[in-house]
């Protein structure tokens, strides 16, 4: 049976290539999951459609996100910590602690999404990355300060 992939699937294809499968695979588990449509002269226009909508949707992802980069980019975050001899701090700089020091100033980022190099051990000032989307990035400065 020959179907149409609706979405990016590792063992099949890319978005709108055309597979031939088992019908008992295609009925089973790709057309009811909606990963693929049966090969069908309306359902190729039909993903034609859908193609387009997801385009626009990327577009308008990436513009958001490219929108909230250059806003982050201007923003400086201070986290208060406890230091012991030698202004080596206790524990670790965590992604949640600068995810709550963003969500105070009013920037509500996921925790998974904040990225650090290598753990934050010592007070100073660091660049930590932020990926806002695939092709999108943010970089702010986290001031590690004594409490």
């Amino acid at each position: 049976m020959k179907v149409i992939l609706r979405q990016n699937f590792e063992a099949l294809g890319q978005i709108g290539d055309v597979a031939d499968v088992k019908s008992g695979y295609a009925r089973n588990f790709l057309i009811p999951r909606k990963i693929a449509y049966a090969a069908l002269k309306g359902n190729i226009r039909a993903l034609e459609e859908e193609k387009k909508a997801l385009n626009k949707k990327m577009e308008q992802e990436v513009h958001a996100a490219e929108s909230m980069s250059t806003e982050l980019e201007k923003v400086s975050v201070t986290i208060p910590v406890q230091v012991g001899e030698e202004d080596k701090i206790f524990g670790t700089v965590t992604t949640q602690m600068i995810a709550d020091s963003l969500k105070e100033k009013g920037y509500d980022i996921d925790k998974r999404k904040i990225e650090i190099e290598e753990p934050i051990k010592a007070l100073g000032i660091y660049g930590i990355d932020i990926k806002l989307h695939p092709s999108v990035s943010a970089k702010i400065k986290v001031w590690v300060v004594r409490e």
